[in-house]
């Protein structure tokens, strides 16, 4: 793991890392991601995680046809999001698509971007739970390498701007 982020020196720009995944919430982080690159004049960097499908041998053919599938369906994820946080800022994210572990993944990306200031998630109000991803993180929050900032996802677009 990189042991020092650079996003503040110069030559560099703070950047907010938000996962562009299939939950309804997802706007929630990109909207306030996108705002807090406006405040902070930095930017955002979206992250789409495919998490491969075990497969077995006779079926390579098939799963290279579901990774392609995957591959567009990441494209066409990250499209809408790069294109809400243009309305919203003005900005063009950089966009990530990455296979494999979403935490490994995650991980990852952060290792690799010294500019990656925090995460940004969102949770789901509802009474399933705060949903997969703030699950996933909950248990590693105490050694994750960025500040992590969850958004209630019934926050409206009014609530967040007074937050960012």
């Amino acid at each position: 793991m990189t042991s020092k982020r650079l996003c503040f020196e110069p030559g560099h720009k703070p950047k907010c890392l938000v996962i562009v995944d299939d939950t309804a919430e997802w706007d929630r982080a990109v909207y306030y991601a996108s705002r807090w690159a406006i405040r902070a004049g930095g930017g955002v960097v979206m992250l789409r995680i495919i998490e491969p499908e075990q497969q077995s041998q006779e079926w390579l053919g098939v799963a290279d046809i579901m990774r392609a599938e995957a591959q567009e369906a990441a494209e066409a994820a990250l499209d809408r999001a790069a294109g809400r946080a243009n309305g919203i800022a003005a900005i063009t994210p950089e966009r990530v698509i990455r296979e494999g572990a979403a935490m490994e993944q995650l991980l990852a990306v952060i290792d690799e971007d010294p500019d990656i200031a925090m995460l940004v998630l969102a949770a789901n109000p509802g009474a399933e739970g705060p949903g997969p991803l703030v699950n996933l993180l909950a248990h590693a929050l105490g050694t994750f390498p960025v500040p992590v900032t969850i958004i209630s996802g019934a926050l409206s677009d009014e609530s967040v701007d007074s937050l960012s």
